[in-house]
């Protein structure tokens, strides 16, 4: 006998899914009333979110990595599905080796009072979901996962087949970024990159109006805007809101919702209006984190990775495969700060940046000092080496720069390189020393 068996006559619902499938392997018996499951036959092999939350992918606001044995996680839930709000306790047991998840969901309303159908409060309960999808995106670690909290929540509230942001690229098209879309509905995604910028022209020019777009019927815009009727009647959408989003006063994109039903879209816009602020603070936030990152693991000057982004970097190399590196050291950059300033200084250095990028494309490239720069090549081999290093001082000869060059290569990569880093490291000053003294220059104002 199942441990979750014990609920089967309580008096509130209880499921069980495997957590590391998300497998729906049992739902107790006011359950499977409550969604109108006769039997749990009905879902067996089925996911908990498409049965549950009528989701396509696993909910965003998931909490299984939090579950511990022997604890509860307590929240609070409306679920727009049964148009109830719920009080959960979830945890996690163990039974035949598989760990599973158990929830119990109260019902935080009346004894048996389910909200009315009447306009005012569908809207309401879409409101207290909007509210819900606030809570819960606040909460979430990261603006990436906040703001799929929020389409999920809506694409709910809404009850509407796909939700969706879309975003400005530096090519002017539109790039859909995030998505959420129901059981059943196919992700669009990854075929919605990099939209030609006239297919949302139209939508654009409303937008600079401080106009949304509401379409009931697909064919309305058959002759007034033939390739958005295109685009769009492949997705199979027939009706869609779209609201667009601002950023200092100008449109970077807009998102929304389709296929809801005829009874959303009256208030759909007002709903999505509404959350398009904490969308576009979230983005900002996202934004903000990634230039932070940016700055955190480059170099500013030449845009080659820092020490830090070299230490991330040898954390990924596969040590199952050879390693060959490039240490290289630009002379007489001192002369040219003293006497030509540091303007020209700087552009001596990317120039050395330059041609490694030109040689050692699609390897790891890195500013680890005021004039030293390292390629890490994982999986070259040794001829393919001693090749590029060739190629390298070639270019340099073309393009006036002036590198120490040291390299090293094992066939097999090591755990801890520091010795390999050392070695080319000594390679590079028996380069330069070998410079210094065929040209005769006094190194030490150089």
């Amino acid at each position: 006998m199942k441990i979750w068996e014990f609920f089967e006559n309580m008096n509130e619902c209880v499921y069980a899914s495997d957590i590391d499938t998300d497998e729906l392997v049992y739902m107790n018996k006011k359950a499977l009333k409550m969604y109108g499951i006769h039997s749990l036959d009905e879902v067996s092999g089925k996911k908990c979110y498409e049965v549950l939350q009528h989701c396509a992918a696993p909910c965003a606001a998931c909490n299984n990595s939090r579950l511990r044995e022997g604890e509860f996680i307590e929240w609070e839930h409306y679920n727009p599905l049964l148009n109830k709000n719920f009080a959960i306790k979830d945890t996690v047991v163990t039974d035949s080796g598989r760990r599973y998840r158990v929830e119990i969901a109260i019902d935080a309303d009346a004894a048996g009072h389910t909200y009315d159908c009447g306009e005012t409060s569908r809207y309401e309960n879409i409101e207290a979901m909007s509210n819900e999808a606030l809570r819960i995106a606040l909460q979430a670690p990261t603006p990436d996962l906040s703001l799929q909290i929020v389409l999920e929540y809506i694409g709910k509230a809404l009850h509407g087949e796909r939700t969706y942001i879309f975003e400005k690229n530096e090519l002017g098209g539109d790039d859909n970024t995030y998505e959420w879309s129901a059981v059943g509905v196919e992700s669009q995604k990854d075929t919605l990159q990099n939209v030609p910028e006239e297919v949302c022209a139209d939508w654009y020019r409303n937008f600079a109006e401080n106009r949304h777009i509401v379409i009931v019927d697909l064919e309305d815009i058959r002759e007034s805007d033939p390739l958005q009727y295109d685009n769009l009647k492949r997705q199979d959408i027939h009706s869609l809101v779209v609201v667009p989003l601002y950023d200092n006063k100008q449109a970077i994109g807009f998102y929304g919702v389709d296929n809801p039903p005829a009874s959303a879209i009256k208030y759909a816009s007002n709903i999505l209006h509404i959350l398009g602020h904490f969308i576009i603070s979230c983005i900002r936030r996202r934004n903000l984190v990634k230039e932070l990152k940016v700055m955190s693991y480059s170099d500013q000057l030449t845009g080659l990775g820092n020490r830090y982004a070299l230490s991330r970097y040898m954390k990924t190399v596969d040590e199952s495969r050879s390693l060959g590196i490039v240490y290289c050291d630009v002379t007489g950059l001192k002369k040219v700060n003293d006497t030509e300033g540091h303007e020209m200084g700087d552009r001596l250095l990317k120039n050395a940046c330059e041609s490694l990028q030109r040689v050692f494309s699609g390897y790891g490239l890195f500013r680890i000092g005021g004039d030293e720069f390292l390629a890490v090549a994982n999986g070259v081999t040794r001829e393919a080496l001693d090749e590029r290093v060739g190629l390298l001082k070639e270019d340099m000869k073309q393009h006036g720069v002036n590198m120490a060059v040291g390299e090293v290569w094992t066939h097999k990569a090591p755990r801890n390189p520091d010795a390999l880093l050392t070695d080319a490291e000594k390679q590079m000053y028996q380069d330069k020393a070998e410079y210094y003294k065929r040209t005769g220059i006094d190194r030490r104002k150089y």
